[in-house]
This record gives structure tokens, sequence and C-alpha cells, in this order.
């Protein structure tokens, strides 16, 4: 009887090893939207991280983050990290590609809740007097994320995050293009 236990136990965990081994070993989360505003305005948005407090949706999840910056005072080799609460976690981002009106690239690096490493980047596509700006972020999953990611989509996690910044992006880009009028 012992012995037909430890073999079901043993069946199961090969199991989920073997489809834990199936998962993605990447992921990528994009989302996108059209903003009323030349590229060259949305785009200055996100190369100057001191910019991104208007619109950041983790900055709204923990008002208290301690943010800090270094580097560069915008575009590439500037430095932004953030020390928060649970659900913000720990990490540094890195300002590392910087193609005005066009894209703009960051390294991301976790530290908690889990150390992660992931390439966040911003495209800005003209379109007459609008911009399509796409957020996305990707990265690898080792063994242990793929398991998380049993129970925990990204897409569904990242995704609405990603929606409401490019809302409030929106809001604050379009809100200045009505000022300056």
């Amino acid at each position: 009887m012992l012995m037909k236990i430890l073999i079901a136990l043993a069946v199961i965990v090969i199991v989920f090893v073997v489809v834990v081994a199936l998962r993605p070993s990447e992921y990528r989360v994009a989302r996108t939207l059209m903003i009323s505003a030349p590229a060259a305005a949305v785009f200055a948005q996100v190369n100057d991280f001191h910019k991104w407090d208007a619109w950041n949706p983790w900055a709204k999840i923990d008002p208290a983050m301690k943010q800090t910056y270094a580097g560069a005072p915008a575009g590439a080799g500037a430095v932004y990290t953030w020390t928060g609460n649970k659900e913000v976690g720990e990490g540094r981002m890195t300002l590392a590609e910087s193609r005005p009106h066009e894209l703009i690239r960051i390294d991301l690096e976790f530290l908690k809740p889990f150390a992660a490493t992931s390439i966040a980047e911003f495209t800005f596509k003209p379109e007459g007097n609008q911009t399509v700006v796409t957020w996305s972020m990707a990265g690898k999953v080792n063994f242990v994320a793929r398991v998380i990611h049993l129970f925990v989509d990204m897409d569904k996690m990242i995704g609405a995050n990603f929606e409401q910044g490019l809302a409030d992006m929106k809001s604050v880009v379009e809100g200045q293009r009505s000022l300056s009028r």
C-alpha cells in the first residue's frame, strides 16, 4: 500500500514538472492607446523619469513609495529606483535607449518581492495629429517563475496597470495641449 502511494506521488511530481517545463520560457505584455498629441509631446513624458509620477500606475498604488533618480536627467543613462509596499516592491529602471519620438527602451531590474529582469519598451507612431503609443514589457521566465505563472497570468496582472498608466498619460498630455492652445 505504501509503495502504491509513493509511486502515485512520484507520478504526480513528474507530471507537474513536465507541465511546468513545457510552459513558455518568455513572457510579453503590451498595451496600445491613441493619444491626441504629437509624438514629441508623448515621448517627453516617458523620456524623463521625473515626469512619470503624473501617470505611473504604481505611484498611485503606493503614494508613500521612496523614489530616487540618478545618472542623466533624461534620456539614455537616466536611472530611477523605487522601494515600496508589497504590491510595488523594489527595483531599478535604467533608460537604455532613447530615439526621439520613436522608441524608448528601459532595462528593468526587480529586487523584491522577487528578483527578475525585464525589458520595457515604449513606441510612438505618429498618425496625423495623434500618436499611437505602445507600452510593452518582456522577459525570460525561469522554472520557479513558470510555476508561479501557472497560477498568475502576467498579462492580466500587469496589463491592467499598463492600461491605467496609458490612460493617465493621455490625460496629462492632452491636458497640456489644451492649455497651450
